[in-house]
């Protein structure tokens, strides 16, 4: 087999190489470990081994970089002579000088494996690696962990190298691939997949959690003057003609003060129908303790305490710890779901 022949046969291999190596250094950093993941807990050797390179995403990159300038250097030294030589038989046919068929000849091989190298060698990988960047990485990043591992020391000296300079200019080195994302990143992505059609939020469920992460209790509770208050003194009687007045079902009770103390849901006082118990003060244990928190506290922390203290109603404090307004769980949870269409939305 001629010198040629070879030249074109190590052409191909090395174009095969170089997108590997292409296509598995795109196909790690950008495969997504929550996918990945699944695979290697039902017992994937291939998505543990794709695990374990997004791991050591640095080493991997060295292993690539070091494949894919080997084998561009290769495919210029290799075969660009072959087709070199292959175009010189016809265009010696043309009557040209040798000198003007060499430098033809060079031309027309240089471009044509420079082609052959960007599209097949670098774009077509790199675009397969983008569109399907999980399954590319588990059928390619078990073989690229191999070939790390048969080259190792050559690539911890690249990798260690590479590494040392960066610190040198302030830069730290990572050497996990990044499958996190902020919360303004993730609220670009569900904005934009919107926009592209990909994702439908009918309900303002998933804008609603991104604006719930920006707001404090001073955004979302009741001021004093707008609540309906009953005295300490208040009897199911009067809770029923609250909720005949004002159609909510949850009241505010005061202390002796003024201030509000606890609150009392209406079922807290239905069975109390007797004509002692019905015009008597609600009894202590019928009435529900509020839960306090500031005013410039997170909403989302207001939630949690909501939830950890099984309360309804927390009494919110300004600066100087004066009570200023109540916070409602409906007007909270509005926040997330929308309107809820309930009489207990707000007891104002």
């Amino acid at each position: 087999m001629s010198e040629d022949v070879w030249g074109i046969i190590w052409l191909v291999v090395l174009l095969v190489g170089n997108a590997f190596f292409v296509g598995a250094e795109f196909a790690v950093i950008s495969a997504r470990r929550s996918q990945i993941e699944p695979r290697a807990e039902r017992g994937s050797r291939a998505a543990k081994t794709t695990l374990w390179a997004m791991e050591h995403a640095t080493l991997m990159l060295a292993t690539s970089q070091l494949g894919i300038t080997v084998c561009s250097l290769l495919i210029l030294n290799v075969s660009e002579p072959a087709i070199h030589h292959l175009l010189e038989v016809p265009l010696g046919l043309t009557g040209l000088t040798p000198e003007l068929v060499g430098i033809i000849s060079f031309a027309i091989a240089l471009a044509f494996v420079t082609f052959l190298h960007v599209v097949f060698g670098e774009m077509i990988p790199k675009n397969i690696a983008f569109s399907v960047p999980d399954r590319a990485a588990l059928i390619l990043a078990p073989a690229l962990v191999a070939v790390s591992r048969v080259l190792g020391p050559v690539i911890w000296t690249l990798n260690t190298s590479a590494n040392g300079i960066l610190r040198l200019f302030g830069v730290q080195p990572k050497d996990e691939a990044t499958s996190t994302y902020t919360l303004d990143e993730v609220a670009n992505i569900v904005e934009q997949s919107r926009r592209e059609g990909t994702l439908e939020d009918a309900s303002g469920t998933l804008a609603g959690v991104f604006e719930f992460t920006e707001k404090t209790v001073a955004d979302v509770d009741v001021p004093l003057g707008d609540i309906v208050l009953l005295p300490a003194s208040a009897t199911p009687a009067d809770v029923q003609a609250a909720v005949a007045a004002h159609g909510y079902s949850r009241y505010i009770l005061t202390d002796a003060d003024g201030e509000p103390a606890s609150y009392v849901h209406m079922k807290d006082v239905m069975d109390l129908v007797t004509p002692e118990a019905f015009r008597a003060p609600i009894p202590e244990k019928r009435r529900r303790r509020l839960a306090t928190v500031s005013r410039t506290a997170e909403l989302e922390d207001a939630l949690a305490l909501l939830r950890q203290r099984g309360a309804h109603v927390a009494r919110t404090l300004d600066e100087q710890g004066r009570t200023v307004g109540l916070l409602y769980l409906e007007d909270v949870i509005e926040i997330l779901v929308g309107e809820v269409e309930d009489m207990t939305s707000r007891a104002a």
